[in-house]
């Protein structure tokens, strides 16, 4: 006698094609989940990167306009800082932060 072969069983799809929400984990390619730690990645030196030349042109803007020496010293001060945590998240290498802040120095002397 032959055995009667049954199709699979369709799953239940969700209604207007969404997808499925899972909870926990998830698996996906490692092509896939380097592409999304990558994009993360950049965001975050994006953001950072323009926290830097922000407190950098605000710093040369104060020198320009002859704020007092406490405003650019303050200024100064918040830039090294910015620039410092910058080096240690890996944004840039150390004598690349070093470069910027010398060349903050000397605008501060130059006044």
């Amino acid at each position: 006698m032959a055995e009667e072969k049954k199709p699979p069983a369709a799953q239940p799809t969700p209604a207007n094609g969404e997808k499925e929400k899972t909870t926990g984990k998830v698996k996906r390619p490692s092509a896939l989940k380097r592409a999304l730690q990558n994009e993360k990645r950049r965001l975050k030196n994006r953001s950072l990167n323009s926290t830097v030349s922000t407190a950098v042109r605000s710093f040369k803007e104060a020198v320009s306009k002859n704020e007092s020496k406490e405003q650019v010293q303050s200024k100064l001060q918040s830039a090294y800082s910015i620039v410092d945590k910058a080096v240690k998240r890996g944004l840039y290498k150390p004598q690349k932060a070093a470069r910027i802040k010398s060349r903050l120095a000397l605008r501060v002397g130059s006044k």
